[in-house]
């Protein structure tokens, strides 16, 4: 299961599959992690997401509640996922937040998509089967399937035939 048991965080709840290799740091809690994925140093998963089977996510990347990766999905360096359009602090009276405060928007990763490192991912958004988004990309709507997107906001370039 684990390279490393160091300072992992990894709750009880978490449904890991066969092969599943968990580098240091990782906090992981309520989530799902599929056969053969690979979750690198620095990585949080929050529960309710789900990674696929042969996934890689590499370090220091957040996948918040709400968040799909379908299978054979490459995740780079430093991504962020969110998960709510108008993040508060405080609900009308001025009391932090609690979960009944806000709407958990859901976003999909579709198979074999690749994602470049330092990427941000608004929530609410589908990435497409085989979409490949350029390193610092800011993702604000959906990305077809097989499509070639970078910039900020995210653009297509091109399709991959």
């Amino acid at each position: 299961m684990s390279d490393h048991t160091a300072l992992q965080l990894i709750a009880p709840d978490v449904k890991l599959g066969l092969g599943v290799r968990i580098f240091g740091f990782v906090n992981l809690y309520g989530c799902e992690i599929g056969d053969e994925s690979k979750i690198g140093t620095f990585v949080e998963i929050q529960k309710g997401a789900r990674v696929g089977r042969r996934c890689k996510v590499s370090s220091h990347t957040f996948i918040c509640e709400g968040v799909t990766i379908e299978d054979e999905v490459f995740i780079g360096h430093g991504v962020t996922f969110t998960n709510d359009l108008l993040p508060r602090a405080t609900a009308a009276g001025g009391a932090l937040q609690t979960e009944a405060d806000w709407t958990c928007r859901p976003t999909l990763v579709k198979r074999g998509a690749s994602i470049g490192s330092g990427v941000t991912l608004l929530c609410g958004l589908t990435v497409g089967e085989s979409a490949v988004i350029g390193a610092g990309s800011v993702v604000t709507r959906d990305v077809p399937d097989r499509a070639v997107v970078a910039g900020n906001p995210a653009r297509v370039l091109r399709l991959i035939a």
